[in-house]
């Protein structure tokens, strides 16, 4: 299946792993990359040193084009973005989006731009500044989240770039050929997955924390701002509870605690950490406690996600948490995804004949 995606990052299936931290590592990505969907690596929870090691362990693996997501206010961005053009890395993503001159540094080298945005306008400015293409995700999708569906915002965002002839890929909700076919219909071109891929064999998560997602329904799935003070889309879990019920003095404390613990785990200071912490929050005025619960709900994430700790995690998902039941192979999430898009969209051209000319 062939689209201005596929021609621009050199894959064959205009499919994307999303960057989703302590979940999409090398096993994971080298895997989609085989697969020939575009894998991307999450490298907000690794030192420069690990995602240097990440990316090889991934070249190691395949020779197929994969990216890495980059968080643009990171101290170190102009460093890592140095170390995907040493590394001939195909993609660089964005959580938010990154400056003219990053955009500039990376294109000039040859890596292709893709930013992820959540409005119109946000998809207008990095399209404007040089992004080669924009990732687009709904209120459906796991994480920092906003409040426009996939089925509103995603033709909206395909209609203000049209002109740019930035191609446009959809993501938040999508976990099957269905959704491929629907984005593809709404002018995009591909799908992006973060809670299918998570839910595959290849996959690190603990199968203990894989069970509380097959197990979810759409109801268990929540959006919190208890956490960092943004909304935030996830399992409803015992920390959720915690979090939604605590006092100041309680969040004061846990968050302490995890970032401590962060501190350890990353070698940045506390004033580092701080400062992370007030990127996180967009402008918001957050208290001191949900300030540093911003800089570190890394912690919170690796608890479940690494640890397998789901009384004392969170777990980010997707609204399509409570429709998936299966633990297929990455291959397998891929080529079903395309051959079923494949033959609904050849399904529906057949049903499809022109109008009777006017009299």
């Amino acid at each position: 299946m062939s689209t201005a995606l596929t021609s621009l990052v050199g894959v064959r299936h205009p499919v994307v792993q999303t960057g989703m931290g302590w979940v999409a590592g090398p096993r994971l990505v080298s895997a989609t990359a085989e697969a020939g969907a575009l894998g991307i690596l999450a490298s907000a929870t690794m030192t420069l040193p690990q995602l240097r090691d990440a990316v090889r362990e991934v070249k190691s693996r395949t020779e197929a084009p994969f990216g890495v997501n980059l968080r643009a206010d990171a101290g170190d961005a102009a460093d890592r973005v140095r170390l995907l053009i040493d590394e001939e890395v195909r993609v660089a993503s964005f959580a938010l989006a990154p400056s003219r001159e990053l955009i500039g540094r990376l294109k000039d080298a040859g890596v292709v731009v893709i930013p992820s945005v959540g409005a119109v306008r946000h998809a207008r400015k990095v399209a404007e500044w040089g992004a080669d293409a924009v990732l687009v995700q709904g209120s459906e999708g796991g994480g920092h989240t906003g409040q426009v569906a996939t089925s509103v915002l995603l033709p909206q965002v395909v209609d203000a770039l049209r002109g740019a002839c930035v191609p446009v890929i959809g993501a938040g909700g999508f976990h099957d050929g269905r959704g491929l076919a629907a984005a593809l219909c709404y002018g995009a071109a591909g799908a992006a997955m973060g809670t299918r891929f998570l839910l595959t064999r290849e996959s690190t998560v603990p199968d203990a924390v894989k069970a509380r997602y097959l197990a979810a329904r759409v109801t268990d799935i929540t959006v919190t701002t208890k956490v960092d003070g943004l909304p935030h889309r996830m399992l409803r879990s015992e920390m959720v509870a915690a979090l939604e019920s605590s006092g100041r003095a309680a969040t004061l404390l846990r968050a302490l605690r995890q970032a401590a613990a962060f501190k350890k785990h990353s070698g940045l200071s506390w004033a580092e950490m701080l400062r992370d912490g007030r990127a996180l929050r967009h402008g918001k005025q957050l208290s001191l406690g949900r300030l540093l619960l911003a800089a570190n709900t890394p912690m919170l994430l690796k608890a479940a996600m690494v640890e397998g700790r789901t009384d004392a995690g969170v777990m980010a998902a997707g609204q399509v948490a409570g429709v998936i039941d299966d633990l297929p192979s990455v291959a397998e999430v891929v080529e079903g995804t395309v051959h079923q898009a494949a033959a609904l969209l050849r399904e529906l051209a057949a049903q499809v004949s022109d109008p009777p000319a006017a009299a």
